[in-house]
């Protein structure tokens, strides 16, 4: 059961939290769940290039919130403000909603390893025709050069290096609790698309414990 249930969703409300932020009223919900789908759809096909992080929807009722965490947000400004601009209105078009968006971009710095990053980052380095194992290897030493990171996981599944047969290979490295809640677990997947079909890629980043041991005042 561990194997399989997502790590981020394993610890919701737990030590971490939610991409969409709204309370819906009466049947609203399946339109904002549906104008979530669209909203991050669209972002990540406009701006996939900039190493989308994590986009967070807050909704309250006069505003919809976007915050774009990017390790390139250059790229999603633009000259100017257009490119954030231009990208406003393709979401508020997609969407249709009266109530108007405000998106804010914030920087993934260096010093804060991403896993959904470092996944889109295998993915270029792949359609670039790269060896699988050599981007592998190159992508684990970078990330264990950072002291939060404890250990490391990446694992590619599909027709690898133009296999006739598609398969799965991972390379690990540390520790990865994964079963422990309080455990800061990072996950990310990306998809390159090759000449010889899609390969999935998987990264999960182990960030050290969250809480720590209270001694209690006898």
């Amino acid at each position: 059961m561990a194997r399989k249930i997502h790590p981020i969703v394993q610890r919701l409300g737990i030590n971490k939290d939610w991409e969409s932020k709204w309370i819906p009223s009466g049947r609203s919900y399946t339109k904002y769940l549906q104008e979530d789908e669209i909203i991050r759809r669209i972002i990540n096909e406009r701006i996939s290039r900039a190493g989308i992080d994590r986009i967070e929807i807050e909704r309250t009722p006069n505003q919809h919130k976007i915050t774009i965490k990017s390790a390139r947000p250059g790229i999603i400004i633009g000259r100017g403000g257009k490119g954030i601009e231009e990208l406003s209105r393709a979401i508020q078009k997609a969407t249709g909603s009266p109530t108007p968006f405000n998106l804010n971009v914030e920087e993934v710095r260096r010093t804060e390893v991403s896993a959904s990053v470092m996944a889109q980052n295998i993915a270029w380095d792949i359609e670039r025709r790269m060896r699988f194992r050599r981007v592998m290897k190159r992508h684990l030493d970078i990330a264990l050069q950072n002291r939060d990171i404890g250990g490391v996981k990446i694992k590619l599944s599909g027709r690898l290096n133009g296999a006739e047969i598609a398969r799965s290979e991972y390379l690990m490295k540390g520790k990865l609790p994964l079963t422990t809640l309080r455990a800061n677990i990072d996950y990310g997947e990306a998809r390159a698309v090759t000449t010889y079909g899609a390969i999935g890629i998987k990264v999960w980043l182990y960030k050290g414990e969250i809480f720590n041991k209270v001694k209690r005042d006898k």
